[in-house]
C-alpha cells in the first residue's frame, strides 16, 4: 500500500510539473507570436486531461480585471458549423427532417424565382458544402449584397432567396465547395420544421439539453469585461471595440457563436464519446455520420479517414479570434486551442502548441 501511494504521489508530481512546463511553453509562444490570450484543452471521453487559459483580454490594457479566466468566451468562427450540424442531427433523430430532405420540398413557392441548378439540393448537401452555393467567405462578397430588413431570421430568409437566384459555383473537379452561405439556407430548413428561429433552437439544444452556455456574436458585445478580438492595423495588433461595425448575422449559423473553453470542451467531449461508440444526446451512429459520413468534409467537420487513421477537425476564424479543434478517434483524444487574435503568427503559434500537445498525449488510448 505504501509503495502504491508513493507511485501515485510521484505520478501526481510529474503531472503537475508537466502542466507547469506546458503553461511556460504556451506563455513563450504568446510572447513570440504576439498572442494576447490563449487557451487549450485536451479531452478524453470521460475527463478533461489538461485545460488552461493564459494572457489578457486585450493588448492595450493588462491588469487584474483583464487577466485571462476560465469564464472567458472565445469566438468559434466556423467551428459553429459543427454546432449547427449537431442541432440538425437532433431534428433528424426526432423525425422532424431527413438528411435527404430537399430544400424546395419545404419551400416549393420559391422555385419559380430560383436557379433550377439548385432544385435538388438537400439538407446534407448544404451542410457538407456540396450544394455549390457561392462561398461568402470574404467581407467583399457581403458588401455587394442589397440591404435586407427585419430580424436576423428574416434577413437570412431574404439572403437565402438572393443566394438561390445566383449562379452555382463551377468546380466539377472538387469534392465540395466550402460555403458559409449554405449554412444560412440550411438554417431556414431547420426553422421550418421546428417552428423556432435558428437562435432559439440552438439555445434550446445547447443550453437546456447539453447544459452549456452560448453567446451569439463577439464576446465583448455582451460584456465589456470579456476578451476582445484583435486584428492588425498599421502593422500593429489592435483590439476591436464591442461597437465595431462587423456584423456576421447573415452567416450566423456558419460562424458566429462564442463559448467558454470549459463549455466548448464539453460539447467536443460528447462528440468524442459518440465516435467511440457511446450514445448520449444523439446516437453514436449519428456522430459517426456527422464526422465521417462523407469523404473530406461531412456535416460541420473536415476529416481524414484512410489507412486506419480517423481524424476529424475544423478551424474557425472571422478574422479576430481563432479556434482549432481536432478529434483523434484512434487515440481517443480531442484537442482544442483558442486565441483572441487570428493573424498568421497566431495560427503558427497555435499549431506549434498543438504539436506539443499531441507529442505528449498522442500515444494515449483512454478507456
Amino acid at each position: 500500500m505504501k509503495r502504491l501511494f508513493a507511485i501515485l504521489l510521484l505520478m501526481g508530481i510529474s503531472t503537475a510539473i508537466y502542466a507547469q512546463d506546458l503553461a511556460k511553453f504556451s506563455d513563450s509562444l504568446m510572447i513570440k507570436y504576439n498572442i494576447p490570450e490563449l487557451g487549450y484543452s485536451v479531452v478524453s471521453s470521460d475527463k478533461i486531461i489538461e485545460q488552461k487559459v493564459l494572457g489578457f483580454h486585450r493588448t492595450d490594457l493588462k491588469n487584474e480585471n483583464t487577466r485571462a479566466s476560465s469564464l472567458d468566451y472565445f469566438h468559434l468562427g466556423s467551428n459553429t458549423k459543427a454546432i449547427t450540424g449537431f442541432v440538425a442531427a437532433t431534428l433528424v433523430e426526432n423525425n422532424k427532417i431527413k438528411w435527404s430532405t430537399k430544400f424546395f420540398d419545404l419551400f416549393p413557392s420559391w422555385k419559380n424565382n430560383c436557379n433550377p441548378a439548385y432544385y435538388d439540393i438537400t439538407l446534407a448537401d448544404l451542410l457538407s458544402h456540396r450544394a455549390k452555393i457561392q462561398p461568402y467567405t470574404s467581407g467583399l462578397e457581403y458588401q455587394k449584397l442589397p440591404k435586407f430588413s427585419g430580424d436576423k431570421s428574416e434577413q437570412r430568409r431574404q439572403f437565402s432567396k438572393y443566394l438561390l437566384s445566383e449562379e452555382p459555383v463551377k468546380n466539377t473537379d472538387k469534392i465540395y465547395s466550402y460555403s458559409n452561405a449554405g449554412y444560412s439556407i440550411a438554417s431556414l430548413m431547420l426553422e421550418k420544421v421546428s417552428g423556432k428561429s435558428w437562435e432559439q433552437l440552438t439555445h434550446q439544444i445547447m443550453s437546456k439539453t447539453l447544459n452549456v452556455k452560448i453567446a451569439f456574436g463577439w464576446p465583448n458585445k455582451h460584456n465589456i469585461n470579456q476578451p476582445f478580438g484583435h486584428w492588425v492595423e498599421n502593422d500593429t495588433l489592435k483590439p476591436n471595440p464591442p461597437g465595431i461595425e462587423y456584423n456576421l448575422s447573415l452567416g450566423e449559423p456558419a460562424g458566429d457563436i462564442s463559448m467558454t473553453l470549459p463549455d466548448y470542451s464539453k460539447f467536443i467531449q460528447i462528440n468524442l464519446q459518440g465516435l467511440l461508440g457511446m450514445d448520449n444526446i444523439i446516437k453514436s451512429s449519428t456522430y459517426n455520420y456527422l464526422h465521417f459520413g462523407l469523404n473530406d468534409y461531412s456535416i460541420g467537420w473536415g476529416n481524414v479517414n484512410k489507412n486506419n487513421i480517423q481524424l476529424s477537425e475544423h478551424s474557425g476564424s472571422a478574422g479576430t479570434f481563432f479556434c482549432y479543434t481536432l478529434l483523434d478517434k484512434n487515440t481517443k483524444i480531442a484537442y482544442i486551442i483558442v486565441a483572441n487574435s487570428a493573424t498568421q503568427n497566431t495560427q503558427e503559434g497555435v499549431f506549434k502548441l498543438l504539436g506539443k500537445l499531441r507529442k505528449k498525449y498522442g500515444f494515449m488510448v483512454s478507456k
